[in-house]
């Protein structure tokens, strides 16, 4: 173990995709792990697995992010099985299948974007603000889709305009802490959360957008986060990361 093994860092959806990745990495960076998932279990003990056959410290906490008593509770656990918080990955989101516009996307889905993607934020950072060690780091997710302002995304890319602004004012509320407050926002990575009701014309299309004509993976978003939390990112706070390739 390196010398940041006594740091604990808890990442959100982590039972798959992109969240998995940024666990798996921060295990190998020296950190106890919370794998935090709503409602898969066994991805998330394969994922706990995974890491401790590569010597690193994981558990599985279940917590619905938009449920502020859930958050609590896995704060709770956190500290009481590691003593402490010292970096939030806050990974979980959802996005409606598919692209849709503006006038088509429901009540339901609407709600259940701003619930997860912006409340289930806003939870862990309100927490944040008194129970993360000093000289801790948060990472926030938001999208690329921002810049690109492509048709078909636009409740999801308000969400994440909402969790950038957040990202900036919560850097400046958290001054005398030695806490940093970034976010990172991907472009197209190969997630099923990404895969999931695009023709393959529509994700080979998104793949030649950026000048590296790839979508991104999992690992690639990985070792953003890994930078932002380790020695050598001590000093960008309050700043948005475009991991895109390129694109925007």
């Amino acid at each position: 173990m390196t010398a940041s093994s006594n740091k604990t860092a808890i990442v959100t959806g982590s039972s798959r995709g992109i969240g998995a990745a940024i666990a798996r990495r921060l295990a190998a960076d020296g950190f106890n792990l919370v794998i935090n998932y709503a409602g898969r279990a066994a991805d998330a003990a394969r994922v706990v697995n995974e890491i401790e056959s590569a010597g690193g410290q994981a558990i599985a906490i279940q917590a619905d992010v938009s449920n502020v008593s859930e958050v609590t509770a896995m704060f709770d656990q956190t500290e009481q099985t590691y003593g402490g918080i010292d970096v939030i990955i806050n990974n979980a989101g959802v996005m409606q299948p598919g692209l849709v516009p503006l006038a088509d996307i429901d009540d339901a889905w609407f709600d259940r974007l701003f619930s997860i993607n912006v409340k289930g934020t806003f939870n862990t950072l309100r927490l944040a603000a008194t129970r993360l060690r000093q000289g801790g780091r948060i990472v926030n997710f938001s999208s690329s889709v921002i810049g690109l302002a492509l048709p078909g995304y636009a409740a999801y890319g308000a969400t994440k305009a909402a969790v950038e602004m957040m990202t900036n004012i919560f850097a400046k509320e958290l001054r005398g802490r030695e806490i940093t407050v970034n976010a990172v926002a991907p472009g197209p990575t190969a997630t099923d959360l990404f895969l999931n009701g695009k023709t393959p014309e529509q994700i080979a299309g998104m793949a030649k957008l950026a000048p590296l004509e790839r979508l991104g993976s999992p690992d690639d978003i990985a070792g953003v986060v890994s930078f932002l939390v380790g020695p050598d990112g001590t000093w960008v706070n309050g700043q948005t990361i475009r991991a895109n390739g390129g694109m925007v």
